[in-house]
């Protein structure tokens, strides 16, 4: 119980990016990390989702210190203004990163972590506790665990392999655990028109979700139907209107949101995607096909589908801390004083205000959730603000204070939901030329006219009111300048000011 804190290493769950760039500010400050990933190569998780393109350019995805790190052996740092996609982010920055020898010789894959406790004592034991080090208790991948000591724990393990579920009232829907082990609902963000293609060509597909990654989903699913024409496409969100998933509508305050907007909208308008609005979901019947009920302001209803895609979002998985005292918000499960920060009923995709260690603090020392984690239910993240958490974190970890309470965030003008979102022109090698799967249709060399707005009939017959059109997209040929959609950084804007939710 006596052990000099001081010389055990600090441990980092998770090497995404976050965990990463931790690692790389604790060797800065003369720390030793000791890192473990569940996965059986580092950033596991990246590579899942690796077909998608970052909302942020790579001169925001590139942390200061990991760059240092980096420097002098050879790596390439990418152009700042091209937005990377997962694969290329995990290819050109955080494998090179891994093996960087600092950090190759802390990392352990194949290492789950299923606890964190203070050594011989249970969260009620408060005597001794902060001069106690924690137990990180690790599942290896033949099936053992073996317990590590160590003076501190950056919890950056992530949410990716806990999405929300796709019931009301943040509850699974009856028969939701059974279409999952049957295999009709798909993990989130699936690679429909690359690995994935022949799961999904001539089946119908159902989205649901009224965010970014069902928008980027139904894209790519409109792209894949116009290969395969007995694909059909369904999408099901529980808004009243997916106005503000075109964007441009005044209620959530978002500007024009270009070629994304403008190209779902018109693939939902000329009828290749059937939209249903103001569907909640209420249980799953699995047969040869999956039967999705639902209700709606016109009474219950039925979808058959072949396959699901959840695009619901994420929540934080905690069941490993149960032995650590947390304080976290009762909202959102981020920690108390950053809670109220990045509740969305207040806040969309601006007012990102920097923080670090003191606002991630918890009543166990030197115990912290960084990251995505650190947003619980939020969806707001941004992986500069992790990258800033760390910094901060590892300052106050070697006792600089001062650093640490010193914290700053530069983004870019429009704030965390800047993004490419298909057409920008970093995104082609030349005019007509598809860079990416998940891009779709270039907007280069002309932009396509936007479709006549029709109304889609609700349930009831009801139109629903369609977007502003988007403004013209500038053409590729001319400077490439890469598109950034989004509302400020700074304004308020969350559910709250929706309707329809």
């Amino acid at each position: 119980m006596n052990t000099d804190l001081s010389r055990l290493p600090v441990a980092v769950i998770g090497s995404g990016p976050v965990g990463l760039a931790a690692a790389a500010h604790l060797l800065e400050r003369g720390l030793t990390p000791v890192i473990f990933e569940a996965g059986d190569s580092p950033a596991a998780a990246v590579r899942r989702w690796g077909h998608i393109r970052l909302f942020s350019p790579w001169q925001y995805d590139v942390d200061a210190a990991a760059r240092r790190l980096l420097t002098g052996t050879g790596w390439q740092e990418p152009d700042a203004e091209t937005l990377p996609t997962g694969t290329e982010l995990l290819e050109q920055y955080l494998l090179p990163l891994a093996a960087v020898p600092a950090i190759r010789n802390a990392l352990h894959t194949d290492s789950e972590v299923v606890a964190v406790s203070r050594e011989g004592l249970d969260k009620t034991r408060t005597g001794g506790r902060d001069t106690t080090p924690f137990l990180v208790r690790v599942r290896n991948a033949d099936g053992t665990t073996a317990d590590h000591r160590v003076r501190a724990v950056i919890d950056a393990s992530g949410t990716w392999n806990s999405p929300n579920p796709l019931g009301s009232a943040g509850l699974a829907a009856p028969g939701e655990a059974e279409a999952y082990a049957e295999g009709f609902i798909t993990a989130p963000l699936p690679d429909v028109t690359g690995r994935d293609r022949a799961r999904f060509a001539g089946k119908h597909i159902l989205v649901v979700g009224a965010g970014h990654s069902a928008a980027n989903t139904l894209l790519a699913l409109g792209e894949l139907a116009e290969q395969e024409p007995d694909t059909r496409i369904s999408w099901a969100i529980r808004r009243s209107s997916a106005a503000s998933v075109y964007g441009g509508g005044d209620l959530d305050g978002l500007p024009a949101r270009g070629a994304l907007g403008s190209r779902l909208r018109t693939l939902v308008e000329e009828g290749r995607i059937e939209l249903h609005t103001s569907f909640t979901i209420t249980g799953f019947k699995s047969a040869d096909t999956l039967t999705v009920v639902g209700t709606t302001p016109c009474g219950e209803t039925q979808l058959d589908v072949d396959l699901l895609v959840p695009a619901t979002g994420f929540r934080p998985n905690l069941d490993m801390l149960r032995e650590v005292r947390l304080d976290l918000d009762p909202a959102v499960e981020a920690p108390r004083a950053l809670g109220p920060l990045i509740d969305p009923e207040l806040h969309s995709c601006g007012t990102v205000t920097p923080h670090g260690a003191r606002l991630l603090s918890h009543p166990e020392k030197d115990f912290y959730i960084v990251g995505m984690k650190s947003y619980g239910r939020a969806p707001t993240f941004l992986m500069a603000t992790g990258y800033e958490q760390v910094r901060s974190i590892a300052a106050a970890l070697a006792g600089d204070q001062k650093a640490a309470d010193d914290v700053e965030l530069v983004l870019p003008e429009t704030g965390v939901c800047s993004t490419d979102l298909g057409g920008s022109c970093d995104t082609v090698s030349s005019c007509g030329t598809d860079a990416g799967a998940d891009q779709g249709d270039s907007a280069c060399c002309g932009v396509p006219e936007p479709a006549a707005a029709a109304p889609v009939d609700s349930c009831c017959g009801a139109p629903e009111p369609t977007a502003a059109a988007a403004p013209a997209v500038e053409s590729c040929c001319s400077a490439p300048e890469p598109a950034f959609l989004g509302i400020p950084t700074g304004l308020e804007h969350g559910r709250s000011g929706e309707q329809g939710n």
